[in-house]
């Protein structure tokens, strides 16, 4: 169902249960999610800025063909920050779903020399949410890219969050500026945290209080785990002060090993949350 949300075009979806969300034509960027019977999982700013050419702090931001600035072009490419296509938009007995899509044009290959087209699939039901992303080289000569969905995940206390299933894995702390392996069974986050984890292969779960969110990935072999702290979050212009606490990203990502996909070849990802 098309709707207006903080004044741009956006599709609602909502399953026979009562499960919600909602996805920007903007970045094809899932903004809301509310399991059945449940409250808002997603964290967006309330100084989120919105329209054409901004990249909308929280939500679901699909990043396409860079991650970060571990390339040319800007940071996290482009994906973001471009106007998707609706596709169809439809409700089943059990779940709702839409699918958006992006392809190249001028301006796209003014940066990146290369067709593609991108079609994110978003579904909800029950207490689940499943977001699957699907790149596919509509050229004639290969490419490579890195891809991530940059989840916002909505916590009362940042501080109060366990996270689960990334021990043994390798990781770049870029906010500590060095490589480790995780030893804990659970991470905690009390300050700024910019990690990758790399070969991230167990289901992780996000606790909080008696809250637990699953988080599964196919396809997606890292996990970004991002918080700026109370300082980074203060000279951020599209933040509360305080706005930090109020969540932490869990990214599904694949950053370490772009993938190459060959002239008609097809690569797709999915990440679950599931409440």
């Amino acid at each position: 169902m098309l709707t207006a949300f903080a004044g741009q075009p956006a599709v609602e979806l909502r399953a026979p249960d009562g499960a919600t969300a909602i996805v920007l034509l903007h970045g094809a960027q899932v903004v809301s999610w509310r399991p059945a019977g449940g409250s808002e999982q997603l964290f967006l700013s309330g100084r989120a800025r919105f329209g054409s050419g901004a990249s909308v702090r929280g939500g679901m931001p699909v990043i396409f063909p860079q991650f970060n600035e571990r390339g040319t072009l800007p940071r996290h490419g482009f994906a973001r920050t471009r106007a998707w296509q609706l596709a169809r938009a439809e409700t089943a007995a059990d779940d709702a779903l839409a699918v958006l899509q992006l392809a190249d044009d001028e301006q796209t290959r003014a940066l990146w020399p290369h067709r593609f087209a991108l079609e994110l699939t978003v579904c909800v039901r029950d207490r689940r949410l499943d977001v699957e992303l699907a790149v596919s080289n509509s050229g004639d000569s290969a490419f490579a890219f890195a891809a991530a969905l940059h989840t916002y995940l909505r916590v009362e206390e940042v501080e109060a969050v366990r996270l689960s299933g990334l021990k043994g894995c390798r990781c770049e702390d870029s906010a500590a500026g060095r490589s480790c392996v995780e030893e804990s069974d659970t991470l905690r986050i009390d300050g700024e945290i910019d990690r990758i984890y790399f070969g991230a292969a167990a289901p992780l779960v996000l606790a909080e209080g008696r809250r637990q969110l699953r988080i599964e990935a196919v396809n997606f072999p890292d996990v970004v785990v991002w918080n700026p702290g109370p300082e980074r979050a203060a000279a951020m212009a599209d933040l509360q002060a305080t706005d930090f606490r109020r969540f932490v990203c869990v990214e599904a990502a694949l950053v370490e090993q772009p993938v190459s996909l060959a002239a008609g070849e097809q690569w797709w990802g999915r990440q679950t949350l599931i409440v």
